[in-house]
């Protein structure tokens, strides 16, 4: 019985049927009005998700399906804005298997792109875990496709705002914060907690399915 090939992050993110998924997914939100969600976000989700299970000592090949969950989490918004956590899960079966990925991973991919959105995810395995922070993670104004800010909705006026955001992983304290830099000429603290709230309750059940505690830290001041 032959060995069952490694699927790596870099062969999905090369595969021409992903690089057309999430490219075509992200020209719809456009159109829709939404904040990128394109080759830029779901390059620095991988990196961010995988990057967490590698600092908490995860097995590699474990950091390396959070970056290939990472890189195909929103390819659902090709499909329909609604439901797009879902839509995505289904989506990369057919994509990972003609790779030829192994089933029990396929299955943890699967799984954490499924659960990924705050209306009805949760982590439940590590992949899963690392996704939903990493996602989370990513606000910042060069995700603003809005031409015009005279036209910005809450949403470009606090991703615009945004200008760092970063995860820390302490593995010795067992810690993981997201620290971000906001300008308040552009939106208050509180409009980032008006629309973000939600997202950061996920995000604190998933660092603590991973055994950590989570902190969020605005402008060098820590809130939680």
């Amino acid at each position: 019985m032959g060995c069952v090939p490694t699927v790596t992050v870099e062969q999905v993110r090369t595969d021409p049927e992903v690089k057309s998924f999430v490219r075509q997914a992200n020209e719809a939100l456009r159109a829709l009005g939404y904040t990128e969600h394109g080759e830029r976000h779901a390059g620095l989700v991988a990196n961010i998700a995988g990057n967490v299970l590698l600092r908490l000592d995860h097995p590699p090949r474990l950091g390396e399906l959070a970056q290939v969950a990472g890189y195909l989490h929103d390819i659902g918004n090709l499909l329909h804005r609604q439901d797009h956590a879902q839509s995505s899960g289904l989506m990369v079966w057919p994509i990972l298997k003609r790779l030829g990925m192994a089933i029990d991973e396929i299955a943890l991919v699967m799984n954490a792109i499924g659960n990924h959105e705050e209306e009805r995810g949760t982590a439940t395995n590590p992949v899963s875990a690392a996704l939903i922070i990493a996602d989370k993670a990513d606000v910042h104004r060069s995700r603003v496709q809005n031409p015009n800010p005279a036209t910005f909705d809450i949403h470009d006026r606090v991703n615009y705002a945004a200008t760092r955001s970063f995860v820390r992983v302490d593995a010795e304290k067992r810690v993981i914060a997201l620290e971000l830099e906001i300008d308040t000429h552009f939106a208050q603290v509180i409009e980032y907690f008006e629309i973000f709230l939600s997202r950061m309750t996920m995000v604190r059940q998933a660092v603590h399915f991973l055994g950590c505690e989570f902190r969020l830290m605005i402008n060098d001041v820590y809130l939680s």
